[in-house]
């Protein structure tokens, strides 16, 4: 049911808020982006914690916006529009007053890769995989934060590629700051939350908001609306690979497309 698509538990001072789709790896759509943004401003007001885990279920922390469910639309407006929503939302953590910490086990992919990005600290488990595969698909974004975070080189390499990444490739790159055993994540986030929650609320929330202002006045709020604005085009234009990709999406699903597309790059 949507209303199960996001869950909150509060244990001590941290709250935990989980992604709820586990049959779609935790993919976004409409109503689990608009319920993820309402529970996660309710839990940054919440005066008795002091620090904020993002998480999902099942086997993947979140595979990105859920492609099956796009329209297809060619007005590249409306993409802008769609576009600037969902960016609000991955930028959700950024704007919040307590530190939030990711803990990713599995995939994060597309918008889930960038909302693990725009987590304040992200704990990982051995065998998680980070990635934006959007450009094979003739988009991409919506937030480009990739570059401020592991730099413009490798960015730029992982971006216009589509790879994926393992988890300590993504520690060497600094997208991730702890990798821990797969069965030790949960033990090992709350261990981790736990002990950043020992510092009192007024010096992380005044740390927290130094940092985000000074990367603001740097422009970089400004750099990831204006990125939005340059991609939407994308998102309508016809492309030879999207409308093979689709084509084959309505002869024989979604996943006979994502593994066509996939295989022309695998034995690279």
């Amino acid at each position: 049911m949507s209303e199960d698509l996001i869950m909150h538990r509060i244990d001590g001072r941290v709250s935990y808020v989980t992604l709820n789709r586990p049959d779609k790896l935790n993919a976004i759509n409409e109503a689990l982006r608009v319920q993820a943004m309402a529970v996660l401003r309710q839990a940054d007001e919440i005066k008795e914690t002091r620090v904020v885990v993002v998480e999902g279920t099942g086997r993947a922390f979140c595979v990105g916006y859920d492609i099956g469910a796009s329209t297809g639309a060619r007005d590249s407006l409306a993409w802008r529009e769609h576009l600037h929503q969902c960016l609000a939302f991955e930028m959700t953590p950024w704007c919040m007053k307590k530190p939030v910490i990711a803990s990713v086990q599995g995939y994060a992919l597309g918008g889930g890769c960038e909302l693990a990005m725009l987590c304040d600290l992200t704990i990982c488990s051995e065998s998680a995989k980070f990635g934006e595969p959007e450009i094979r698909f003739s988009d991409a974004g919506p937030a480009l934060i990739m570059p401020f975070i592991v730099g413009h080189k490798r960015a730029r390499e992982l971006l216009f590629m589509g790879d994926m990444i393992d988890a300590q490739t993504a520690l060497e790159c600094n997208m991730v700051n702890r990798v821990v055993p797969d069965d030790e994540l949960n033990d090992a986030t709350r261990r981790y939350a736990e002990r950043l929650a020992l510092i009192d609320s007024e010096a992380l929330y005044g740390t927290k908001l130094a940092l985000r202002r000074g990367m603001e006045a740097c422009g970089i709020r400004r750099a990831l609306e204006t990125g939005v604005d340059v991609v939407a085009p994308m998102y309508a234009a016809e492309t030879e690979s999207g409308e093979e990709f689709e084509a084959i999406t309505a002869k024989q699903g979604l996943g006979a497309a994502l593994k066509w597309r996939r295989s022309q790059f695998d034995p690279l």
